[in-house]
């Protein structure tokens, strides 16, 4: 018997990219005579959480780049929570190593505390206590620190107890952390590339503050001597 065989249909090239198009064009745009959608080139979202979202904060720079051995960045609200206290401790540090080198600089000449606090940078408070006249100097530090804390919780942080994330640790979702509108230099770029250039560098001057201070303190505990002292 001869065998049966299926007629083959052959495909012009016109045929085929008519198939093509026919099968890739979804029916319903068609139908409606609209054209089909183009895929957007829609940068990554990186306000999800975790840590995609802590790799777009300032910092992360090379040769580490985004370094969280212990993960606390995981999620955004603590990403978020712990860059704001990452920036508040480098502010203090930066001001901290600048302090205990210029207090040990002018020990002696300076016009403050009738020139009589003298030594290592980590005695200067103790010494502050017994300088005539200087009796409401830790009443005076107690209220500035507690004047700039209120302002920064006013500005950055949620009241407690209240809103989406009720707690003690809520920042506003409108807060970029460190920036609590105090500018009185204009140092703040417009541009968002370089305010973001400015904020990896304020973020990675704090973190070699942090260890400098640290450093610095704990020189002075071992041998007893200033930071300058060991320099001549």
């Amino acid at each position: 018997r001869r065998a049966r065989c299926r007629p083959h249909h052959s495909l012009t090239p016109s045929k085929m990219a008519l198939n093509v198009v026919a099968r890739a064009t979804p029916a319903r745009g068609l139908a409606a005579g609209r054209k089909a959608p183009t895929a957007s080139k829609a940068t990554p979202v990186v306000a999800a959480g975790g840590v995609r979202f802590a790799e777009s904060l300032p910092g992360a720079l090379a040769p580490l780049g985004f370094w969280d051995p212990l993960d606390l960045a995981k999620d955004k609200e603590s990403a978020l929570r712990y860059r704001e206290a990452e920036l508040t401790h480098g502010r203090v540090c930066m001001l901290a190593t600048v302090g205990i080198l210029v207090g040990e600089a002018v020990e002696g000449s300076s016009f403050l505390f009738d020139s009589q606090i003298t030594g290592p940078a980590i005695t200067h408070f103790q010494q502050v206590e017994e300088v005539p006249g200087a009796a409401n100097f830790w009443e005076s530090l107690v209220l500035l620190i507690a004047i700039a804390e209120t302002w920064r919780a006013q500005v950055g942080w949620e009241t407690p107890l209240t809103g989406e994330s009720p707690g003690f640790q809520a920042l506003r979702e409108d807060y970029t952390p460190g920036d609590i509108g105090y500018d009185p230099l204009g140092l703040k770029p417009e541009d968002p590339t370089e305010f973001f250039e400015l904020q990896a560098k304020e973020i990675n001057n704090g973190r070699l503050a942090m260890i400098g201070a640290a450093g610095m303190i704990v020189q002075e505990l071992v041998d007893g001597k200033s930071i300058l002292g060991h320099f001549q």
